[in-house]
């Protein structure tokens, strides 16, 4: 890690009002805008009209934040189904923007902005740079891809709205990136946790030392990383290496914001999101401190408001410590990326765990399904961290520990250095090829 410089910034810094509110005024506040949020709503979105109806919930049903769990979830399909705009609670004339998912499993999600979401967004995300140690005046180089993808104009807006001066590089050409972050000495990065591994990996084949770079400050998000992968950046790069949280559905990044001074979790900023976790089978709504499926009501959304999306993320809510907001466990898998493998379910951030922990092996890797007769089997790619080490010795050591503590005989493949396909963005991690 670089200094504690950051840290100590972020302990002396004046904060929002609602930053330092009690509870009972911040869940005041929640309630008074959640019940404006059902309403907008259920008046002006006939698909959410239609679903209150069918489950005999009206807005003026909503006297409490426990009364949520009375109506109807919202799931990914739902968006689907109604692509491109009828999800929109304004009319389209008055949407200053739309973004949209890669649609690679069929149509896109389309998700819109009035001026104020807009306004409301920039804001988050200038709160969340603030919590990870950035300052007025600090330069923040953008890794984050621009387009219909919400990261790159998501941290570009709430930079500025910081004062940050913003270098937009987006992703890719990542020789120009090592180039421009040598010769700008921006303080902060933004960008996806694999991208980060492959700009430290270019650093070292340009010859230099990428502890020595001018940056302090990572904000890590779009993909589930583990705690294993943050000390490899941190001790590679010298940074503190934070996790910033969003999906474009509910606005995009900022929707919560790992705190510098204790990184135990991103914050959720619930004065503009209502956060659930739920059981993801009955859907039943979980206490605090059990883990399950998150769940999230926008509060402020105007063009778009969201009511209980099912994220399909897997954590747990705990207590505010940095804020009194709550805060959530660090993300490490999806109810949708579980592998289940002769029996045993399987989350890619178990494989990174064992992977990062063997000397030898670099952080890259993608697990491949595959059937052998009637049953699945798994391969994993990964790759020696140099020259130096034995690739049947650290493949036997990986294979061990992912038998001995996930349960799983996986068939491991070490390639040389650079042998696993790299991302300029979020990380394939998983190739099904069990159907192909």
């Amino acid at each position: 890690m670089a200094t504690n410089a950051a840290q100590l910034a972020e302990a002396n810094v004046q904060l929002e009002s609602i930053e330092r509110a009690s509870i009972d005024e911040l869940r005041s506040l929640q309630l008074q805008r959640l019940q404006w949020s059902i309403r907008h709503a259920y008046n002006n979105v006939a698909f959410y009209r239609t679903k209150f109806d069918q489950a005999g919930v009206h807005p003026d049903h909503i006297q409490s934040l426990d009364d949520l769990k009375k109506l109807p979830f919202t799931q990914k399909s739902d968006l689907r189904d109604n692509y491109p705009f009828a999800m929109f609670a304004i009319p389209r004339q008055q949407v200053l923007r739309i973004h949209a998912s890669s649609g690679t499993t069929g149509k896109p999600t389309v998700v819109g902005y009035s001026r104020g979401d807009i306004d409301d967004w920039a804001s988050v995300v200038a709160r969340s740079i603030r919590a990870a140690g950035g300052r007025p005046g600090d330069m923040l180089h953008n890794a984050y891809g621009y387009g219909l993808f919400t990261g790159g104009m998501g941290a570009h807006y709430g930079a500025e709205k910081l004062g940050c001066t913003v270098v937009p590089m987006s992703g890719g050409q990542t020789p120009k990136q090592v180039q421009l972050i040598n010769d700008f000495k921006p303080r902060i990065i933004t960008v996806t946790p694999s991208y980060c591994l492959n700009l430290i990996d270019e650093f070292e084949a340009q010859g230099f030392d990428p502890r020595a770079c001018s940056l302090e400050i990572g904000i890590f998000g779009a993909e589930p990383w583990t705690n294993q992968m943050r000390e490899e950046i941190e001790y590679r790069l010298d940074i503190d290496a934070v996790d910033i949280y969003g999906l474009s559905e509910v606005m995009g990044p900022g929707v919560a914001q790992e705190c510098v001074d204790r990184k135990d979790g991103p914050t959720i900023w619930e004065d503009y999101f209502y956060p659930e976790v739920i059981d993801p089978q009955t859907g039943e709504v979980l206490p605090d401190g059990e883990s399950g499926e998150l769940v999230f009501t926008s509060l402020t959304k105007e063009a778009m408001p969201i009511i209980r999306y099912r994220t399909r993320d897997l954590t747990r809510l705990l207590a505010g410590t940095s804020r009194p907001m709550r805060r959530m466990e660090k993300i490490t898998g999806r109810s949708d990326d579980m592998m289940i493998v002769r029996g045993v379910n399987v989350f890619p951030s178990q494989i990174e765990e064992h992977i990062l922990a063997v000397d030898g092996l670099s952080p890259h890797y993608q697990i491949e399904l595959h059937k052998k007769g009637n049953l699945d089997s798994i391969k994993i790619n990964c790759e020696v961290a140099s020259d130096e080490y034995d690739r049947d010795k650290v493949g036997q050591h990986v294979a061990k520990r992912i038998k001995d503590m996930i349960g799983i005989s996986a068939e491991i493949d070490v390639t040389d250095v650079g042998g696993v396909p790299r991302s300029e963005g979020k990380a394939q991690r998983i190739v099904d090829l069990r159907y192909v």
